[in-house]
């Protein structure tokens, strides 16, 4: 089973380039060009669909790859309170009122993030509409029908996250000619039908193992459903994709027996792997452009990385991972109270001795702790690999490192910050049986969102995927030894859930457990309605420790959507008069 290569040296559009100069340009193929004739073949509708899931990673289209990263980074985790923006209060200054809920539509992420979508939506369309030009016999009916399958799966996808970015954007699809749509129509039905489209005609697995296939679309339109409320279609989808479900190469869906194995590229492409964005390094091309650009930005400062000390998780999101020393269950609501001891305002060179309560074993899988092992690179040192303490606080990301034993294959060093083969996870199993676990709470057996939950602390209680303290710290790629670095213990739900409220807070806050730092936090917190509730606390909290969240507040009916881009309603204007509105409030 080989991997798709997204790289591709073409400026891949739909139909001929146009001018309107002279006669000349018009008896000339435009240079750097490809016309239709070309494209519509096998290789050239290929090519195009190459260059679609290319966008995915959202390098090389003009704004700077960390804005648009697919990890969603600053608008999913940033802005949902798992994480500080980290480095320094003046660096990359635009996050900071993202992070606050302070920003407007002026600020230029916002319209780098619109534009890096719509780019993947053009050439999914592309495909498309260069696809039914093809010649009878060019391609058979299976391989049509796959091609058109993956197209619709991506434009989808592409289209997801703009709708819960934006809300109300606008549709544009293969027949559209003019472009200068409204954004006044509820897109969701749209997105349903192209992952449908998808669920009901990809094959099971593909050749490529980057190549999307029926049962990631069968999650991602369970995924579309839950996001609507549509709680029983979801859930009739996620159970035919739990119980059948397998990898574009494939392996059956299940969770990697090693909870760490989800992140790092030793490992990817594993079971557990819905739908995944594929990086590389090192692949010749001297850039980082295919190695998790989106990212380079979040490594601990001064550090064997090199760069940049952004994505720094807060105080709130550890001590989330705080466990009862009796149960191992998490403490759902004061889980702030007696925080994790941290060497917050402490120099590296002074005296540190890490908590010791009972801690969930996932939290040093996402966060880098003063004293604990930093994956293979020795203890986290504290300060001397923070920036800023007073802005970002004293921990560092961990989920998208390389390690050091394997960096001269998964480490890529072509730019100023590194680059890693790290897949991006947009879906994963873990995330399927939440997202199950939600359905059967609100729509099914609160018995079976048991189930689902336990299976995920289950896998968390395997032992052997606790860090471990360093044989020999002075040489920390000498080993690790058979005792935990720190005081875990996680248990599993034994009793029933008692009622559906309770039920519900549980599968809430496992996905905070199981996922933090994966960029889904803001968005779970809008579509379960406590935004405001949730984020207002944080600042409270999170005010009080750093200040760059200092007098954050979320206001309720607007910053549940970010605003609609003032270049994209500036462009719109017909007559003067912009053909798109602006989202309410801002």
């Amino acid at each position: 089973m080989k991997k798709i290569q997204y790289t591709i040296g073409l400026v891949l559009t739909a139909g001929i380039t146009l001018f309107s100069c002279s006669e000349s340009y018009l008896e000339k193929p435009a240079l750097g060009a490809l016309s239709e004739e070309v494209l519509a073949t096998r290789d050239g509708i290929n090519a195009l669909l190459v260059g679609t899931y290319g966008v995915l990673d959202g390098s090389n289209i003009g704004p700077a790859a960390w804005e648009v990263a697919p990890s969603n980074w600053i608008y999913g985790d940033v802005a949902g309170g798992d994480a500080h923006k980290g480095s320094d209060g003046g660096d990359q200054p635009a996050i900071n009122p993202i992070a606050t809920f302070r920003a407007d539509a002026s600020n230029g992420f916002f319209n780098s993030k619109w534009r890096a979508d719509y780019e993947g939506v053009s050439r999914a369309n592309s495909v498309l509409s260069v696809l039914v030009t093809l010649p009878e016999g060019e391609l058979s009916e299976d391989e049509r029908v796959n091609i058109e399958g993956q197209a619709r799966f991506l434009r989808a996808h592409f289209y997801f996250d703009l709708k819960k970015m934006f809300n109300m954007v606008p549709w544009i699809d293969e027949n559209t000619t003019d472009f200068n749509q409204p954004n006044d129509q509820d897109i969701w039905p749209m997105i349903e039908a192209d992952f449908e489209f998808a669920y009901n005609n990809l094959p099971s697995t593909q050749p490529d193992v980057g190549r999307v296939n029926k049962w990631a679309a069968g999650a991602y339109l369970a995924k579309t459903y839950l996001y609507q409320k549509k709680f029983a279609e979801a859930k009739a989808v996620f159970d035919d994709v739990i119980a059948n479900g397998q990898t574009s190469n494939g392996l059956a869906y299940d969770l990697p027996e090693i909870y760490y194995h989800t992140f790092y590229a030793e490992w990817k492409n594993h079971e557990g792997s819905v739908f995944a964005i594929q990086m590389v390094a090192n692949d010749g091309t001297n850039s980082i452009a295919n190695s998790n650009e989106g990212n380079m930005l979040n490594f601990p400062y001064n550090s064997p990385f090199r760069c940049c000390g952004f994505f720094q998780p807060t105080q709130d999101l550890v001590n989330s991972f705080k466990t009862d020393p009796g149960t191992g269950l998490p403490y759902l609501t004061n889980y702030n109270t007696d925080p994790v001891k941290s060497d917050m305002g402490l120099p590296s060179s002074a005296a540190f001795t890490p908590y010791t309560g009972t801690l969930d074993p996932r939290l040093d899988w996402t966060v880098g702790r003063r004293g604990l092992p930093y994956l293979d690179w020795g203890p986290h040192p504290g300060a001397d690999w923070v920036r800023e303490q007073a802005s970002g606080g004293p921990y560092a990301p961990k989920k998208y490192v390389y390690w050091q034993a394997t960096q001269d294959e998964f480490a890529d060093q072509s730019s100023w910050a590194p680059g890693t083969a790290n897949n991006v996870m947009i879906i994963r199993f873990a995330d399927v049986l939440l997202m199950a676990a939600e359905c059967e709470v609100e729509a099914g057996s609160l018995e079976k969102a048991r189930e689902y939950v336990n299976r995920v602390r289950a896998r968390a209680a395997n032992t052997a995927g606790w860090v471990r303290k360093y044989a020999n710290p002075s040489n920390p790629m000498g080993g690790f030894t058979n005792e935990p670095a720190a005081n875990y213990k996680i248990g599993l739900y034994t009793a029933p859930f008692s009622n559906q409220d309770e039920a519900r807070d549980i599968v809430r806050f496992e996905r905070r457990l199981e996922l933090g730092m994966e960029g889904h936090r803001f968005f779970d917190l809008v579509r379960w309605g406590i935004a405001k509730e949730t984020l207002d606390a944080f600042f409270d909290y999170e005010g009080s420790i750093t200040n760059d969240v200092t007098g954050g507040s979320f206001t309720s009916n607007k910053n549940e959507f970010y605003p609609i881009p003032q270049a994209q309603i500036d462009i719109s204007r017909v007559n003067g008069v912009p053909t798109l509105t602006q989202n309410p409030n801002y």
